[in-house]
Order: structure tokens, then C-alpha cells, then sequence
């Protein structure tokens, strides 16, 4: 509960930022419900005595807002850069890898970008990593989100249409991990 509260609070720090970013007030980001949820997830990688025949996690973007990573010294964490070169993410025990989410980039109208991301298999293990996802709530709202108004105009029209959290996140359940863009369904 406690590392809950902890998260929720370096997550409405970031979400104050971003908006002041986006040249708008640092309320901004919370009041259309950016922080509304939070789910933890646990990911447990245990040992692979053949890693290159295996993947850990495909290639994937988060269906959050924001993703809040603590990671043990192992690593295995990778981004994708340029859409060609996979990056390793050196793994730091005290520091939290921060994820640009799908929903995030959506709001912003791609003036933040959701981060593909895989994590690899290692013949060393296990490893032990938490995922905190800063959400809207929960996966059966019909709450909608679409680009920012403020942030819109004759040179900058909207990329994304009006949709709901309930039918986005519907869409990125049945496609699954299968290495494609969760928001190119709801492109305008």
C-alpha cells in the first residue's frame, strides 16, 4: 500500500511536468483523469537455459498513460529506437524506468510518443521487475479521451478520434501482444 501511495505521488509530480510541457496549466493532465487509477503488476523472468529461442515479453507499447518501472540489477529491458535499433535499458535497483503510454500520446496528439519495448530472456534469473500503470480507472469506463483542445489547431489538426477507455482497451485485450500499435485502430 505503501509503495502504492508512493507511486501515485511521483506519478501526479510527472503528470504536473508533462502538462507545463505541453504549455498548459500543471493541473492539466490530472483533471482529465490521467491519474484516476493505478494497477501494479508483478513480472517474475525466471532463468532460460536457452534464451535465444525465447522472448520475455514481445514488442509492445503500454496501454496507460504512464508506465512507472522499478526493475531488479538484471536487466533485459529494451527500447526501440529510430524503429530500427533495439537499446538495452541498463537496469538500476534505486531508479524507476518511465514509459510514455499509448493513452498519453493520444491526449497529447502525438507530442509525447508511447515507447516500444520488449524484454529479453536471459539464461541468468530470475528476473523481478514492477510495473505501475498510471491509468484512467477502470477498463469498463466509457469515459472518453481525445487530443487536448489547447493543443489543437490549423497546422496541428487531430490525429487521433474521441474514443473510450472501455473500447480502447477492448481493442488492445483481443489483439494482443502482437507487436503492432494499439492506437492505429482509432487514427483519424
Amino acid at each position: 500500500m505503501e509503495y502504492s501511495e508512493q507511486i501515485l505521488k511521483v506519478g501526479k509530480t510527472l503528470f504536473e511536468l508533462l502538462s507545463e510541457g505541453l504549455g498548459l496549466n500543471p493541473n492539466h493532465l490530472a483533471d482529465i483523469g490521467c491519474t484516476d487509477g493505478l494497477a501494479l503488476l508483478g513480472h517474475y523472468y525466471p532463468a532460460c537455459p536457452q534464451p535465444e529461442l525465447t522472448m520475455g515479453t514481445t514488442k509492445h507499447t503500454d496501454n496507460a498513460f504512464l508506465t512507472l518501472l522499478l526493475q531488479d540489477n538484471l536487466g533485459g529491458l529494451q527500447v526501440l529506437y529510430e524503429d530500427k535499433y533495439w537499446v538495452d535499458v541498463p537496469p538500476n535497483p534505486e531508479s524507476l524506468v518511465v514509459n510514455v503510454g499509448d493513452l498519453l500520446q493520444l491526449v497529447s496528439n502525438d507530442k509525447f510518443k508511447s515507447v516500444e519495448h520488449r524484454v529479453l530472456a536471459s539464461e541468468v534469473g530470475p528476473r523481478i521487475s514492477i510495473a505501475s500503470f498510471l491509468n484512467a480507472g477502470s477498463v469498463l469506463s466509457s469515459k472518453s479521451f481525445e487530443p487536448i483542445k489547447e493543443l489543437l489547431s490549423e497546422e496541428n489538426k487531430p490525429k487521433y478520434r474521441n474514443v473510450t477507455l472501455k473500447e480502447y482497451q477492448r481493442y488492445v485485450i483481443d489483439k494482443g501482444l502482437d507487436g503492432t500499435r494499439a492506437l492505429l485502430p482509432f487514427k483519424v
